[in-house]
C-alpha cells in the first residue's frame, strides 16, 4: 500500500468546502449496513454536509477513520469490508466513516484523494493520510495500532457507545458562530462569495485581532480567485511562460485547493527571487494570503516562510 506524505490542513466543516454537488444515490457499502439499519454500531456512511460536519467534529473525542471507496473498484470494496470487520473487532476505539467516492466526489476533493481506495485517520479536525491503494487485513490492524498511539497523545481517547443495540456517534453540540461569521457561512452555502467576504471584512474591521475571520477571508478569496479559472488553461499558461505572473498566481491558487501545498508555496517562492518591483510584491502578498488559508502553524507554512526570507534578503 502507497503512504501520501505529509499533513493536510485541518478540515474547515462550515462552508470553505463546497459540499453542495452531493446527491447520487449512495451504491451499497461494503462491509454490510452501517449503525442504525441492523449493521455495525461503529460504522457509519457519510453522504452529506452535515454528517460530514458532525463525524470530523466528533473526532476531537474519538479517532475516525475515513475509507474512500467506489463500486467498480474491487480493491476499495474489499479494503472497506475489511475496515468493517475491524471497526467491530476494535469495538468502538475509533468510528469508520465509509464515503461512497463516485456519490460524494466533493468528499474526496475535501481530502485531496487521488483515487480510491484511500483511508484517511481524522484527529481534531486535523486529516492524517493513512495509505491508498490495496492492503491486508493484518497491514490495516498495524495501521490502525498507530492511529491510535497518535490519538493517544493527542488527547483523543475516547470510546463510542456499546450496548446491545447499534448506537449513532454521539452528537456534539455546536457552538453558535459570532453575528457575521454567521453570516458569511450563510452566504457561502448560497454561493454568494463577494456577500461572504463583505461579512468577513466587516468582521475584521470591527476586530482587527479576529484570526478565525482572516482565515475564513482568505478561504474565501481563494475560492472566488478560482471559480471561474479552467485548470488545464491555467496550467498550460504557466508551463509556456515562467515570466508570465499572473498564470503562475493562478497556479499556486489552484495547487492550495487541490492540496499540493508545498508545490504551491514552492512556485511563488521561486517568483519571489527571480522577480523585482510590483512583479515581486504580487508574490510575496499572494504567498501570505496562502499561508493564512493552510494556516499560520502548519510545518509547510513555518517552512515557506524560511524559503520566503531567504529569497527577499
Amino acid at each position: 500500500m502507497s503512504q501520501p506524505t505529509g499533513p493536510r490542513p485541518p478540515l474547515d466543516v462550515r462552508g470553505a468546502v463546497d459540499l453542495s454537488g452531493l446527491g447520487r444515490p449512495p451504491a451499497p457499502a461494503p462491509g454490510g449496513p452501517a449503525a442504525g439499519s441492523g449493521g455495525s454500531r461503529f460504522v457509519l456512511d457519510v453522504a452529506d454536509e452535515a454528517t460530514f460536519a458532525q463525524v470530523v467534529q466528533s473526532s476531537a473525542e474519538v479517532p475516525v477513520v475515513f475509507v474512500l471507496w467506489a463500486s467498480w473498484s474491487e480493491a476499495s470494496t474489499t479494503v472497506a469490508a475489511d475496515l468493517v470487520a475491524l471497526a467491530d473487532e476494535y469495538a468502538g476505539r475509533f468510528l469508520l466513516a465509509r464515503v461512497d467516492a463516485e456519490a460524494t466526489p466533493q468528499i474526496v476533493q475535501a481530502f485531496g484523494a487521488q483515487g480510491v481506495p484511500a483511508v484517511v485517520a481524522v484527529l481534531r479536525g486535523q486529516p492524517v493520510p493513512l495509505f491508498q491503494g490495496a492492503a491486508a487485513p493484518q497491514d490495516i490492524r498495524a495501521v490502525l495500532d498507530q492511529v491510535l498511539q497518535a490519538a493517544a497523545a493527542n488527547g483523543v481517547t475516547g470510546t463510542l457507545p456499546g450496548g446491545d443495540e447499534p448506537q449513532e456517534p454521539k452528537e456534539l453540540a455546536e457552538p453558535p458562530l459570532p453575528p457575521l461569521h454567521q453570516a458569511a457561512y450563510e452566504a457561502i452555502e448560497r454561493d454568494d462569495l463577494d456577500g461572504a467576504v463583505a461579512a468577513y471584512t466587516q468582521a475584521l474591521q470591527e476586530d482587527p485581532r479576529d484570526d478565525e475571520a482572516r482565515a475564513g477571508l482568505a478561504q474565501v478569496e481563494l475560492l472566488r480567485r478560482t471559480a471561474d479559472v479552467d485548470p488545464a488553461q491555467a496550467r498550460s499558461a504557466a508551463a509556456a511562460d515562467p515570466r508570465d505572473v499572473a498564470a503562475q498566481l493562478r497556479v499556486a491558487d489552484l495547487d492550495v485547493l487541490g492540496g499540493q501545498v508545498e508545490d504551491a508555496f514552492a512556485r511563488l517562492v521561486d517568483v519571489v527571487r527571480t522577480t523585482a518591483g510590483e512583479d515581486r510584491e504580487a508574490a510575496r502578498v499572494r504567498l501570505i494570503e496562502l499561508f493564512g488559508v493552510v494556516g499560520d502553524t502548519d510545518p509547510r507554512v513555518l517552512a515557506a516562510r524560511r524559503a520566503l526570507a531567504s529569497a527577499l534578503y
